[in-house]
Parts: C-alpha cells; structure tokens; sequence
C-alpha cells in the first residue's frame, strides 16, 4: 500500500504561512484539534508547526513567544513523502525521525499531509482483515 492510495479522496489541507504569529497557528490547533500544519513559504513547504514547537519555543523564549512568527519556531526542514512511497516506508520514517506527520510532496508542492495515527491506522486494518481471513479460512478447513 502506498501513501498515494491511503490519500485517495482527502480535500484540501489546512495550512499556515511563514508570517502567521504563532498565537493564531496556536488557535487554529486548538480549535481544529490537530497536533501539526505544514507552514508554507511561497506556496511550497517551508517546514511543520506543531504542539511540540510551542512548548519548546515557550520553555525557550516565554509566553513572548506568542507573538513571534511561525517561520521563526517552526521545525524545519521538514521531513517529506511522495505518492508512491509505501506506509511501511513511511511507518519507519516517522520512527526514525522522530517525527508525528509527513507533508505528502508531488514535483516539490504539498499535495497531502498525513499523520502517525493514519499510517497506524492502516496498518491495524490490516491486521486485523488477515486475522479475519485466516479465522475463516481455519473454520472452512
């Protein structure tokens, strides 16, 4: 299974700029209940704001922080995908870097952004479709 088929049908992403404060990404997680945005530069990825980012830069710099630019705390570069990279591929990726979304890229530009949970997702449905498989395979026998 690939990134390109588990984003099938996905709408448009919820982004931020570079110059976007750090207070108002803060509140489009909040009120979005989402963990990360890709941030864009110039209509391409720039790098990934997360709730990692604001606890950082606020240990770092204070509640002032919030009146900062995303550009300025974001995690940068970020790590990205293509379409025809495999979940397990992906899967890995996340574990080795450390890192909770991928910003899905096709010829430079963000087409999609996924998440640990969706790639985990995945995998469970799997599982759990081959564990019914050989349930009824086993009954049949």
């Amino acid at each position: 299974m690939t990134i390109g088929r588990l984003i099938e049908g996905r709408g448009p992403v919820l982004t931020c700029d570079v110059s976007t404060t750090v207070r108002e990404a803060a509140s489009l997680l909040a009120e979005r209940r989402i963990g990360a945005l890709p941030v864009l530069e110039n209509g391409e990825i720039a790098g990934i704001f997360s709730e990692r980012d604001v606890i950082y830069r606020l240990h770092e710099f204070g509640p002032e922080m919030l009146n900062m630019l995303v550009g300025q705390v974001m995690t940068t570069p970020p790590v990205t995908v293509e379409r025809d990279t495999s979940v397990m591929e992906a899967l890995s990726l996340i574990t080795r870097r450390r890192v909770r979304h991928l910003p899905v890229v096709e010829r430079g530009h963000m087409i999609a952004f996924v998440s640990i949970g969706d790639l985990v997702k995945y995998r469970i449905d799997k599982i759990e479709s081959e564990a019914a498989a050989m349930r009824d395979y086993i009954q049949t026998a």
